[in-house]
C-alpha cells in the first residue's frame, strides 16, 4: 500500500443542535465520520490537515468539547475558520472551544491563514517526503472551480489562486462546503468539502477527505460511507408553501415589497460591497451571533 504524507479534510461543523434536513441521529454520524478519518489516519500513519470549521459555533458545549476529545484523530492540525471565532474576530480566539482543545492537547493550530487573514511567508507550511519536501498553504476562504456560485462573487477561483500563489506546490482551503480539485502548471489546489451533509441542497453531496502523496504531488479521494435518505428536503417544501402563503398575503399590502431567503447571506454580501469598519462589524455579529 501506498502512504500517504497527509489526510487533507475541511469544514467539519462539529455542533450540538441536529441540522434540520437530517433524519438520523446526527451526532453518532458524526462520530462515525471522525472515527472513520481515525482508522484512515493510522493505516497511513500520517498527520490531518484541517481547512478550519472545526465547530458549527465558537461556543460548543463541554459535552461536545469531550466527545470531539474523544474521537478526534491523533496529530490534528487546524486553522480557524469563521465559526471557529467569537462574532468572526481572530483576536477573539482565546475563548473559543478550538483554544479549549488546543490546550487540552487534542490538535495543534497551525500558522496558516484563518478566516479573514492575508498569506505572509511565515504561513507557508513544509512538508516532507521519502525524497522531497513541498510547500503547502491552508487557508479558510471561500474559492471556487468552474461556474461563479453566485451573481457579483468577488471571491477567487482556484486556478486564479493557483496563479497567483506560484511559491506553494499544494493549497488547501476550506469554508466552501463542496469539494473540487484544481491543477495548474503541475501545481494543486484542494478543497475538501464538508465532512457530513448539514444542508438539504447538500443531498447528493459525497463526503470525502483526500490523501496526499508528497512526492508526485497528488491527491487521491477517499469517499465516506454515507446513508443517502438520511437528507431530506420536506422541509424545505414546507418552507416553500409557506414563502408561497405570505407571499401571496404581502402581495395584496404592497406588490412591490421584495423578501430575501437569507439574512445572513446578504449581510456577508452587503459588507464585502460595502466599506463597514471592523468595530460595527464585530457588534453586529455578536448582535445575531451568526
Amino acid at each position: 500500500m501506498k502512504k500517504a504524507a497527509l489526510i487533507l479534510t475541511s469544514d467539519w461543523h462539529a455542533r450540538d443542535t441536529f441540522p434540520i434536513c437530517r433524519t438520523d441521529n446526527f451526532e453518532e454520524t458524526l462520530w462515525k465520520k471522525m472515527d472513520f478519518v481515525k482508522a484512515l489516519q493510522e493505516k497511513h500513519n500520517c498527520d490531518i490537515i484541517h481547512g478550519g470549521d472545526l465547530f458549527h459555533h465558537w461556543k460548543p458545549s463541554p459535552y461536545l468539547i469531550s466527545k470531539m476529545i474523544e474521537h478526534l484523530p491523533k496529530r490534528f492540525f487546524s486553522i480557524y475558520g469563521q465559526h471557529d471565532l467569537p462574532q468572526h474576530n481572530f483576536e477573539a480566539r482565546d475563548k473559543s472551544g478550538i483554544h479549549v482543545l488546543e490546550k487540552a492537547g487534542a490538535l495543534t493550530v497551525l500558522p496558516g491563514v484563518h478566516w479573514n487573514g492575508i498569506p505572509t511567508d511565515s504561513d507557508y507550511i513544509k512538508i516532507k517526503g521519502d525524497e522531497i519536501t513541498r510547500k503547502i498553504l491552508v487557508w479558510h476562504k471561500m474559492v471556487w472551480k468552474g461556474k461563479r456560485p453566485w451573481p457579483g462573487c468577488t471571491d477567487p477561483s482556484a486556478v486564479a489562486m493557483l496563479r497567483k500563489y506560484k511559491q506553494v506546490d499544494i493549497i488547501l482551503t476550506g469554508d466552501n462546503h463542496q469539494a473540487f480539485i484544481e491543477e495548474y502548471e503541475g501545481r494543486i489546489h484542494v478543497n475538501p468539502g464538508s465532512l457530513t451533509r448539514q444542508s438539504a441542497g447538500q443531498i447528493d453531496f459525497e463526503p470525502r477527505v483526500y490523501l496526499y502523496f508528497a512526492e508526485s504531488n497528488t491527491v487521491e479521494a477517499v469517499f465516506l460511507p454515507i446513508e443517502r435518505e438520511a437528507v431530506s428536503r420536506s422541509h424545505i417544501e414546507k418552507d416553500e408553501k409557506r414563502t408561497e402563503r405570505i407571499g401571496a398575503f404581502i402581495e395584496k399590502i404592497d406588490g412591490n415589497w421584495e423578501a430575501s431567503m437569507s439574512f445572513e447571506n446578504n449581510l456577508t454580501e452587503f459588507f464585502k460591497i460595502n466599506q463597514t469598519l471592523s468595530s460595527v462589524k464585530d457588534i453586529i455579529y455578536k448582535a445575531i451571533e451568526i
